[in-house]
């Protein structure tokens, strides 16, 4: 089915996925916990795949052994990516007020918790170009740069996230 993959076989995609979607979930899951995180990197080893069946080789190894580490490094990769970015309940935590009653605390957190969930229903791309921007004060350029895309594409990422942010918030 990889070989097929690899001429372009939508059909022996489909196949493929039907075939291995449960396992390669379960080894997302197990590095990312059951949740959306774990569904979406699964999505991205999927696109990875089909994007380089060309490349798999017999090996003596299992063409399972291939789709698993695939799946497997993009949900470390996922993870990781996770890591760089501070969680949102740290930067309320930081802005509630200084001693501030836990009433006050309390509306923060659940605040942070309303802009988390809001976050992590943008593309990832656009989550981290806003956590990049807004909460770790990176530039547009340095966003640009690190995303590896054109400046203007990286303004247009951000304007983008923040209306589709902001609707969310008003849900």
């Amino acid at each position: 089915m990889i070989s097929r993959c690899a001429l372009g076989d939508r059909v022996a995609f489909a196949a493929l996925y039907d075939a291995t979607s449960a396992k390669l979930y379960a080894v997302c899951a197990r590095v990312l916990g059951q949740d959306h995180a774990a569904e979406d990197a699964m999505q991205d080893a999927y696109v990875k795949i089909w994007a380089h069946a060309g490349r798999y080789r017999v090996t003596g190894h299992s063409p399972m052994t291939w789709l698993i580490t695939i799946a497997r490094n993009t949900a470390i990769d996922r993870l990781r990516a996770r890591r760089q970015h501070r969680d949102i309940e740290e930067y309320h935590e930081g802005i509630a007020a200084p001693g501030g009653n836990p009433e006050q605390v309390a509306l923060a957190r659940s605040e942070a918790g309303r802009i988390q969930r809001c976050l992590e229903e943008l593309e990832q791309e656009r989550r981290q170009a806003i956590t990049g921007a807004y909460l770790d004060g990176l530039s547009y350029a340095e966003l640009a740069a690190r995303a590896d895309i054109p400046l203007n594409t990286m303004r247009t990422w951000l304007r983008r996230g923040l209306a589709a942010l902001r609707e969310c918030m008003t849900r």
